[in-house]
């Protein structure tokens, strides 16, 4: 299992270590500062539980909690209380699953 550590550890890569899922992948990008990249993941396949709950995670962290709140909605889920930083790395062990 990949843990948070270690993926933060491989931030100064060019690439996502090659062991990653795709939703570890889209938090890679994520913690590299391109969100825009994780976003695209998140919406290749909207309808699904874990891609939407990464898409729900990222648009918290770019400040749109109407939408969050949406797709938080869609994963049968609810926006967290505690920090972005504490649900990145919640997301990187329930997302391996």
């Amino acid at each position: 299992m990949i843990t948070a550590s270690y993926l933060k550890s491989t931030l100064s890569e060019e690439f996502p270590p090659q062991d990653c899922n795709i939703f570890l992948k889209a938090l890679w990008y994520d913690a590299k500062g391109d969100w825009e990249s994780a976003h695209e993941i998140a919406q290749s396949n909207e309808g699904s539980q874990p891609y939407d709950r990464l898409h729900a995670y990222l648009h918290r962290k770019e400040g749109d909690n109407w939408n969050a709140n949406y797709w938080y909605s869609r994963a049968k889920s609810k926006m967290p209380s505690y920090s972005l930083e504490k649900e990145w790395e919640n997301l990187v062990v329930e997302l391996q699953r």
